[in-house]
């Protein structure tokens, strides 16, 4: 009886403890690696969506002064009058309205 398990035993495939741990540690290491990649592409978007932004609101505004005759002081006449469907909307930067028709921009994006 002892010999069968002892034969048994030693004809089990498998994968040893050192192996299985060396497998995790790459998993952990390469999903680092994905972290930061990510976080470059995201703030990177950031970026691009104040750009975009600040250009709309800009070209919206350029569009208020030739039909009225005056540049818009709040957000509000834009999106009211329908030159901007909703205002610029971001938790890590904002977009405003200056005297003389400044498009301001502040936080994570300065323009």
């Amino acid at each position: 009886m002892l010999e069968r398990l002892r034969a048994a035993r030693a004809n089990e495939d498998g994968f040893t403890l050192i192996e299985l741990l060396i497998v995790v540690v790459i998993l952990g290491v390469l999903a680092g690696v994905v972290v930061f990649a990510v976080q470059a592409f995201n703030g990177e978007g950031q970026a691009a969506a104040c750009e975009t932004d600040w250009k709309s609101v800009q070209t919206a505004n350029e569009a208020f002064y030739a039909k009225t005759g005056d540049y818009a002081l709040v957000m509000k006449d834009l999106t009211d009058k329908g030159y901007l469907k909703n205002a610029p909307a971001a938790k890590s930067y904002t977009i405003g309205l200056g005297a003389g028709g400044v498009v301001t921009a502040s936080g994570a994006c300065t323009h």
